[in-house]
């Protein structure tokens, strides 16, 4: 059981990381955007590609973080509110990340202290 607790404990202090590996969809990896400044919290206003994986990523890490979760159904359950639900007129980062958490925390029926 203890490296549970190894697990618990790097989420509290580093946050939820995601691997591509854990994502149910497959994305595109733009390699051309790889090394930009990824979603980190609010304020960002930069634009949001959802067909890049190193931008969905970033994005999903920090709703998991405001969620308190780590659970895999969460995660794959946001993946398809972001694909199927989520209106073309999101555009930016931060109003993604808004749009999810609302929609997860509406789902999961819980409220949560936003990350910033």
């Amino acid at each position: 059981m203890w490296w549970w607790l190894f697990v618990k404990l790097r989420v509290m202090v580093m946050g939820v990381m995601i691997k591509p590996s854990d994502l149910y969809y497959r994305y595109p990896r733009k390699k051309e955007n790889r090394e930009l400044p990824k979603f980190s919290g609010k304020p960002d206003s930069n634009p949001f590609d959802r067909n890049d994986m190193y931008e969905v990523i970033p994005v999903f890490e920090k709703v998991m973080d405001a969620l308190n979760t780590t659970e895999m159904d969460v995660l794959h359950r946001m993946e398809e509110v972001m694909n199927n639900e989520v209106p073309a007129f999101v555009h930016t980062r931060e109003e993604m990340y808004d749009c999810l958490l609302m929609v997860m925390q509406g789902l999961l029926g819980s409220e949560t202290t936003e990350v910033h």
